[in-house]
């Protein structure tokens, strides 16, 4: 699938932060190497040194750091040494790919406008942790996955587009993580996509998407699937 025009645009210099497996960072990896996503990835950045998506990361010859929280004094000092790492790499966007960690206040304001977070749910419904849990609890009838810019509130930032799909009657919170999963490797890349090329850009908080404001998230499929 390409997210392109077939026009050539040169390749934006991306870092992506991840604490965990690293899917959704091998999503977009996968569609930069097949010419889909016009972004290199610079440098992949991660709090736990055992994350395997440092590992995915080094198989495709992509530089990887690790910063511990606990070899910092508090929060601050850490995201202060994460922030040098991901400068040094010159990216034009960085990309929370399953980080795990609250962004400190001066690190967020540091990179307004220019970095992204994919959430595990409708936002603004099931903020936080455990969202799967949380949408079977309240029996709703949908669930999914939201791109949007970070901002100093958790989860709070201006939504960019979500990909949705209908809870079924035997779903369980593993089932559903792995549907929801399958959607966020679809609308991640499309959504760095037309940051890529230009065609999105954040605003005094607001998401614009080619000149017009996102009122509302930008819908990117329905699947009862």
């Amino acid at each position: 699938m390409s997210f392109l025009t077939p026009e050539a645009r040169p390749l934006l210099p991306v870092v992506i932060l991840l604490s965990g497996t690293g899917t959704n960072f091998s999503a977009i990896a996968a569609a930069a190497a097949a010419g889909a996503l016009p972004v290199e990835i610079k440098l992949v950045v991660s709090d736990k040194p055992d994350a395997p998506g440092l590992e995915r990361a080094r198989k495709l010859n992509i530089p990887t750091c690790y910063l511990r929280m606990a070899d910092f004094p508090n929060r601050a000092a850490h995201d202060q040494a994460m922030a040098q790492a991901i400068d040094a790499a010159a990216p034009k966007l960085v990309i929370l790919a399953g980080y795990m960690r609250i962004l400190d206040t001066a690190f967020i304001t540091h990179y307004q406008g220019r970095l992204l977070n994919i959430h595990p749910a409708l936002l603004p419904e099931f903020k936080g942790l455990n969202t799967h849990q949380r949408a079977l609890d309240a029996r709703v009838q949908w669930h999914g996955c939201t791109v949007h810019f970070v901002c100093d509130e958790l989860d709070a930032g201006a939504r960019i587009a979500q990909a949705r799909l209908k809870i079924l009657e035997n779903d369980s919170a593993q089932s559903l993580a792995q549907r929801v999963h399958q959607l966020e490797h679809i609308l991640y890349p499309a959504v760095i996509a037309w940051y890529a090329s230009g065609r999105l850009r954040e605003t005094d908080g607001v998401a614009y998407l080619d000149g017009h404001p996102l009122t509302a998230p930008i819908l990117i499929g329905d699947t009862d699937a």
